[in-house]
């Protein structure tokens, strides 16, 4: 008669069923460590987009010039810009899409490369970095 007022505590599945305080715990303890585990992967993550670099123009059209509309275009075009004699960071880049303008620039000169990295597409050099500032966090 004992074993038909509690049905559950004999069942092949009622450990299963309700955990133990003991599984509990130690389930609270693998989120915290996992938890911890990630959140200094996002930190880093953080970081290494801000030092990302964006070459103007990439190394595929290295020499040539960046008209007003962002392509690379013959040296000397009317209008157009020579590429930036250094690669600019994630951070750089992240603040003039904020509206400050790319560092050594003017404001039309930091136009045409913002114009220049928004057309980047995968596979060329810079666009993982540009991906990476446009990546919501």
């Amino acid at each position: 008669m004992e074993n038909s007022d509690n049905p559950t505590e004999n069942s092949p599945d009622a450990d299963e069923a309700v955990p133990s305080r003991r599984k509990m715990l130690a389930l609270g303890a693998l989120g915290v460590s996992a938890a911890l585990t990630i959140r200094p992967a996002f930190a880093q993550t953080a970081v290494s987009v801000m030092n990302c670099q964006i070459p103007v123009p990439g190394p595929a059209a290295a020499g040539q010039y960046i008209d007003p509309n962002g392509k690379p275009v013959a040296p000397g075009t009317k209008g157009a810009f020579p590429g930036f004699a250094r690669p600019f960071t994630g951070e750089e880049v992240k603040r003039a899409f904020r509206g400050q303008t790319l560092p050594g620039t003017t404001y039309n000169q930091s136009q045409a490369y913002l114009q220049y990295i928004r057309r980047l597409q995968a596979g060329q050099s810079g666009f993982t970095c540009f991906a990476s500032i446009q990546m919501p966090r």
